[in-house]
């Protein structure tokens, strides 16, 4: 294999490996919850921790009933949003960067291999 094929190669292969690498990077950064990396100084036993949280929840249910008497049911009729990040955002567009290109690759390889086809008999 001369030099230039060998090149080539590895100038195509570099491409390939980024342009999947990228969405998958992009994904993994879009992570919104943070990991801990210390703890917190509290030193709760579990049941003291069980009951506290039984109480937040008992009192987040009692706001929520009390609110929920004032409000319209359903979805759009209560003034609810859509779902969001619908395919928006960045890992989106890099996605559709990639697979043009790597569409537009195939293609000029395709070509090649005909003009070559032509050239040589």
């Amino acid at each position: 294999m001369s030099r230039h094929l060998t090149l080539r190669l590895a100038v195509l292969t570099a491409v390939a490996t980024g342009a999947m690498l990228v969405p998958v990077g992009a994904a993994v950064a879009d992570d919104p919850t943070p990991t801990p990396s210390a703890a917190t100084g509290e030193d709760k036993t579990a049941a003291e921790k069980k009951a506290e949280d039984a109480k937040k929840a008992k009192e987040l249910e009692a706001r929520k009933a009390k609110a929920g008497k004032d409000l319209p049911k359903g979805g759009v009729a209560a003034g609810e949003a859509p779902a969001g990040n619908s395919g928006t955002g960045t890992t989106t567009l890099v996605g559709s960067a990639t697979g043009a290109l790597l569409l537009a690759g195939a293609g000029t390889i395709v070509l090649r291999r005909r003009a070559a086809g032509r050239h040589n008999g």
